[in-house]
């Protein structure tokens, strides 16, 4: 943790949630990896509690009035835990509350971000269908207008919360004949009739999190649910990636932690050939560059998350945080892969938690949007951004810093 880049009210913030960390039982995450615990109630109970959840919403709503450099802090210290405690705890907290705490009405945050927020109720995010999760345009779920309501069919899977969330921020087509941004709206879907669990998932990894596919068969949802207005899913979706990438990269730092902790112990103990073996290089350089990366991710994820508050423009946060969400992912999978192979045999048992982690961070590059997606975000953005701000930004021609700047049919670009 960089402690010097948080006030002292972060950091008394920070104490709260590594208070909230010991107390979590081992047997619940024993329990939730193995699948016996569907829904981490009781955690997120406590969570809310303590006032934990959604600290950067207004106080009114149960929120703290703090900023998004808090809540990287605070998802990357619940990560500790294991992975999906942080999917979880972010899901409900910081995905769904933030569409209607930007787009809701007041009636809307009263009824459902408030007690949310306490950990009275639980909330889950229905994106990907069957069909196609990187595909936002491609959903097929449909909520037909009937006046007073909308009739809701369709499927959505992956859903992390499928199992155990009371309410459900959906995206459905609305207007089928509209153009593509104009289809979608975002709805809230009380649990209910019509509503069924269908299949619950046997994850690799990411245990626990009651990650299932739903199933909504005629379920009326009134017309007050719409968050935002009518065909305007794509701007609550839009807003929506900052917490998703952003929040997903904080914790995945989080969750790689105690492996390299675990790693830095073990092989400051563990001896072969006569010495301990974080003095044979081939170790000690894969600790170093395991702390290098988490050291570059966190870096990366706080200057992303100074930028959001800073209130950037949207095309640069856009590129920002999708260059945050695949860099940081990756790096914390190759920092757990390193403690894994400096531990030997034994990290490859269940001796140590290094295995699991191994296991729950291999999501961490393909939920919330995929490396891929991020890199065509990534690369859209920055020629967006480079021939936009092109003689802003640049003191010189650096081009015609060359010897050979101005040799005749060198530069040929057809």
């Amino acid at each position: 943790m960089f402690d010097y880049m948080l006030t002292q009210e972060q950091i008394k913030i920070r104490d709260e949630v590594r208070d909230l960390v010991k107390w979590v039982p081992k047997q619940m995450i024993l329990d939730m990896d193995k699948d016996e615990i569907k829904f981490p109630k009781e955690f997120l109970k406590e969570a809310g509690k303590r006032n934990l959840m959604g600290c950067r919403y207004p106080k009114k709503w149960g929120g703290r009035d703090m900023d998004w450099v808090t809540t990287c802090m605070i998802m990357e210290e619940v990560g500790t835990l294991g992975y999906e405690f942080a999917c979880v705890f972010g899901v409900g907290a910081e995905l769904v509350c933030d569409a209607i705490i930007l787009h809701g009405t007041d009636e809307q945050k009263e009824r459902y971000v408030k007690p949310l927020l306490k950990g009275d109720i639980f909330a889950a995010e229905c994106l990907t269908e069957p069909r196609g999760g990187s595909d936002f345009f491609g959903a097929t779920t449909i909520a037909e207008d009937k006046g007073d309501y909308f009739l809701l069919n369709g499927q959505k899977r992956f859903i992390v919360g499928g199992e155990g969330a009371d309410f459900f921020l959906l995206y459905a087509r609305t207007n089928p004949e509209a153009k593509s941004h104009e289809a979608l709206s975002a709805l809230i879907v009380d649990r209910g009739p019509g509503v069924e669990t269908k299949y619950l998932y046997g994850l690799m990894g990411c245990r626990g999190g009651g990650t299932a596919r739903l199933v909504f068969k005629d379920v009326k949802v009134p017309k007050k649910n719409i968050v935002g207005k009518i065909g305007g899913g794509y701007a609550v979706f839009n807003t929506m990636m900052i917490p998703e990438r952003l929040g997903t990269a904080a914790m995945t730092i989080g969750a790689a932690r105690p492996a390299l902790d675990i790693a830095t112990s073990y092989t400051a103990q563990r001896k072969a050939f006569g010495q301990v073996i974080n003095r044979f290089e081939g170790v000690s350089f894969q600790v170093a560059e395991a702390v290098m990366l988490l050291d570059a991710s966190r870096a990366m994820a706080y200057a992303t998350a100074r930028a959001v508050d800073a209130g950037v423009d949207m095309y640069r946060i856009r590129r920002m945080v999708s260059e945050s969400k695949k860099f940081i992912t990756e790096a914390c999978q190759k920092a757990v892969h390193n403690s894994m192979q400096v531990l030997g045999g034994i990290g490859y048992t269940n001796i140590f938690p290094v295995e699991r982690i191994f296991r729950d961070l291999r999501l961490a590059s393909i939920w919330t949007g995929t490396s891929e997606v991020m890199a065509m975000i990534v690369a859209h953005e920055w020629y967006r951004e480079f021939f936009t701000t092109r003689q802003a930004r640049l003191a010189r021609n650096f081009e015609a810093d060359a010897e050979g700047a101005d040799a005749v049919d060198e530069k040929i670009y057809e």
